[in-house]
């Protein structure tokens, strides 16, 4: 089934947001046909990339096959996507593995009528081709986009730093704090801030009260 065949896309009338539902689309893949709601009850991260056999997009699909079991065992699957063929696609991932020994471990959408692209909103609109750009969307288990990334075609993305993002996102989902700059599992975290006035004046004595640190419970319970 080509991918333009269920797109059930967000409202066109603006931009997609944090917050929005993450449009459903089925479609082919390098490991069968997929729908997007099948993924909930785990996280998706969902990346786009300009076009196969490229050195930027090789270098990624080589570093995030590695890291797989990582995001794996955070609940969460890897889904890439771009305009490329799934024939294409096969073509790329077989030469990824004779070239570097590294099987991708994730499927790879394909999208040759961009319909995909443009609901997620994938494409610059000065685009000179139909490349997509380096756009990254992390979907909760709800179906709802939490956050999203976007690099030019010439910048690759970090591991690391999808890993931090996830992370940071299911932390802040488990308890009643946020994280800060640079936050990784284990550091200490943040008090949200106070939503009412008599909060605010009750914290008298404490003159850091807009900055509330404390230390990370999970790493005390080793969670």
């Amino acid at each position: 089934m080509n991918s333009s065949a269920d797109v059930n896309a967000a409202d066109p009338a603006r931009p997609l947001q944090i917050g929005d539902a993450a449009p459903n689309f089925q479609a082919r893949t390098t490991m069968g046909e997929m729908n997007l709601s099948d993924y909930r009850g785990r996280w998706v991260v969902l990346f786009s990339h300009p076009a196969d056999f490229t050195p930027v997009c090789t270098s990624e699909f080589v570093a995030l096959s590695r890291a797989s079991d990582q995001f794996k065992a955070m609940n969460c699957d890897l889904v890439a996507i771009s305009v490329d063929s799934l024939y294409s696609h096969l073509g790329w991932i077989r030469a990824i593995y004779h070239h570097f020994g590294v099987k991708v471990s994730f499927p790879i959408v394909e999208d040759p009528s961009l319909v995909i692209g443009r609901a997620y909103e994938m494409l610059a609109e000065d685009a000179p081709d139909a490349s997509t750009m380096r756009s990254t969307y992390f979907i909760d288990p709800e179906g709802i986009i939490r956050a999203t990334l976007c690099y030019p075609a010439t910048i690759g993305r970090s591991v690391d730093e999808l890993l931090r993002v996830l992370a940071a996102l299911q932390r802040a989902d488990s308890g009643n704090v946020v994280t800060p700059e640079g936050w990784h599992p284990g550091d200490d975290v943040l008090l949200p801030p106070y939503k009412d006035q008599d909060s605010a004046l009750d914290a008298e004595g404490d003159s850091c009260w807009f900055h509330r640190t404390l230390p990370d419970k999970q790493k005390e319970e080793g969670k």
